[in-house]
């Protein structure tokens, strides 16, 4: 696939107008301040938080608060959030705008881990039609002036379909733009995504943005998705673990022409070991703690080294250094000058797992409405912590 033939241009979503077409996928343990960081350096677009919970961000809990900081070289400032219920989840908004803490605000309606959905949340929550209306709604009032998005996935499974649906009612809301994972909660992150689903959530929605998520590897896969399917933009999810520098093949690929996005990257190993240095080294940075940085870093290692010749006994010692000054002395010992191993660092990173019946509320498909006593269990089922 040659990516000139992808169309460039910038993306406006609301009030914020970015140099490339290109939204970074919140991911929980994964886009802190400090990964958001080391991939703006590379490219260029919009970085979003991990998903945070919304009744943790009322109850302003520690950790939830720390995790919605940003460092100020980071502008646009992007925060998702997670909830199931329209007061706690319209406060939560109110707590962003009123205080600043960020500039664009997404709503997640795509988590299909079992913990999410089984309490009515994440992809399962469009199927109730009204619920999900009433959360949109009184979120986007709430936002004001900031841009209020929302991600989402197909729907539940392929007999519980939920997109088109929700993308009209969310347009009619006044969302700022619609993301889609075109994969349904059961399949996760099993088997191909369905772009053919994107296209047609583009062609329903005609008013605001339509961005496409799902098996995006490289900026070739970008540039087709929004080829073949005339979406507005791309989200990048897994394909960016262990290559931060994929926003800058992403930026030069897709954003406007003439833009200063940098030169390719000759991803020597000696490049990639800088990069996962640098990660580290913002870690420590984020956490305030060296050794919780270093132990953070270690999830990193099989995706950065993914396909270069680092034997298990060396990624092993990397996944138990537990300091900066122990890290550089394992980089020092592989081969730096080896070259870009082409296929072998290629195509899909991060656990794709297999379809499986997706955890849901007791009786939770048998109608589009949320009953009294459903209501309730939702208002008591919205996470604690974090993440997702």
């Amino acid at each position: 696939m040659n990516t000139a033939l992808a169309p460039a241009r910038t993306l406006r979503i609301g009030n914020i107008e970015l140099d490339a077409p290109v939204v970074l996928a919140p991911m929980a343990g994964i886009t802190n301040t400090a990964f958001r960081r080391l991939c703006r350096e590379y490219g260029a677009g919009l970085y979003v938080s991990e998903m945070i919970t919304t009744r943790a961000l009322v109850e302003r809990n520690d950790t939830t608060m720390r995790l919605i900081r940003h460092h100020e070289s980071e502008t646009p400032r992007s925060i998702q959030l997670y909830g199931v219920d329209p007061a706690t989840v319209e406060a939560a908004v109110r707590i962003i705008v009123d205080e600043d803490h960020a500039d664009h605000i997404d709503l997640n309606f795509g988590c299909p881990v079992p913990k999410v959905t089984r309490r009515g949340g994440g992809a399962a929550l469009p199927w109730k039609t009204t619920l999900f209306r009433e959360i949109v709604e009184r979120a986007v009032r709430a936002a004001g002036d900031k841009p209020l998005t929302i991600k989402m996935r197909k729907g539940i499974d392929a007999d519980h379909l939920t997109y088109l649906e929700a993308g009209r009612i969310a347009e009619g809301a006044g969302v700022a733009s619609i993301a889609l994972h075109a994969r349904t909660a059961s399949e996760f992150y099993s088997g191909h995504a369905d772009w053919s689903a994107i296209t047609k959530l583009k062609e329903t929605v005609t008013s605001v943005p339509v961005l496409g998520n799902g098996d995006i590897w490289s900026a070739d896969d970008a540039a087709r998705m929004m080829a073949e399917t005339g979406c507005d933009g791309v989200v990048v999810g897994r394909g960016c673990l262990g290559r931060p520098w994929l926003f800058g093949d992403l930026a030069r690929a897709l954003g406007e022409p003439g833009a200063a996005h940098g030169e390719p990257v000759d991803a020597t190993l000696g490049f990639v070991a800088n990069a996962f240095r640098r990660h580290a080294e913002l870690l420590v940075e984020f956490f305030e703690d060296e050794g919780r940085g270093c132990r953070d870093i270690r999830k990193h290692v099989a995706w950065y080294f993914k396909g270069y010749p680092v034997g298990g006994e060396l990624r092993a010692s990397l996944a138990t250094a537990s300091t900066l000054d122990e890290i550089d002395e394992l980089l020092a010992t592989m081969e730096l000058d080896a070259p870009y191993p082409g296929a072998a660092a290629e195509g899909q990173r991060g656990r794709a797992g297999t379809p499986k019946r997706p955890a849901l509320p007791d009786r939770w498909l048998d109608s589009h409405e949320i009953g009294d006593a459903a209501g309730r269990e939702l208002a008591e089922a919205e996470l604690h912590h974090s993440g997702g």
